[in-house]
């Protein structure tokens, strides 16, 4: 009994360390290249989410808006929020998000319950900072994100062209409803 437990404890434990630094790792979908001369300054503040892949974090959630504002360490407070008319209850989450690479590279991971990361990777963006497609890890996560309750039909068109030509399976998205 005791090799059994000096064999098991051992094995479990690097099971667990291996899952945790599984989720500590932070990738981008097969052939996305996330914006580069990026510039975090003009990302910062209010944006509207327009449409996602659902997940079970935002199921049955509209109104859904994301901030990003400087914290103190340099690193990016992340407030998102959303009302879920199911429950009929407002949420809020606050997270952070870091640079993977170098600041001017639109990629980042974001942590709402550390040590667990998922990539924020921004993949096309307008020259004025006012509409956003995000990509997470890997093909189920997308956002198309605004500064605004609404999406010109030329950038919609855009975005969902280029997530298509990556794999995204663009007719799954919620649009996200806004009043």
């Amino acid at each position: 009994m005791k090799k059994l437990t000096k064999i098991v404890i051992p094995v479990s434990l690097g099971i667990l360390g291996l899952m945790i630094l599984n989720s500590c790792s932070v990738k981008i979908p097969d052939g996305a290249v996330a914006v580069n001369n990026f510039e975090k300054e003009k990302y910062l503040g209010k944006w509207y989410e327009i449409a996602r892949l659902d997940f079970k974090w935002e199921k049955n959630m509209e109104q859904v808006t994301a901030e990003y504002s400087m914290k103190e360490n340099g690193h990016i407070k992340v407030d998102n929020k959303g009302y879920n008319y199911v429950k009929k209850e407002w949420k809020e989450s606050i997270g952070e998000a870091r640079f993977v690479e170098d600041e001017k590279t639109a990629r980042l991971k974001v942590s709402f319950f550390k040590p667990i990361w998922a990539g924020y990777n921004v993949i096309d963006l307008d020259e004025n900072y006012r509409y956003a497609l995000v990509a997470g890890n890997n093909l189920d996560y997308l956002w198309i994100l605004s500064r605004e309750k609404t999406i010109p039909e030329d950038i919609k068109q855009r975005f969902l062209s280029k997530a298509k030509s990556l794999g995204y399976k663009t007719e799954d998205l919620v649009w996200t409803k806004q009043d």
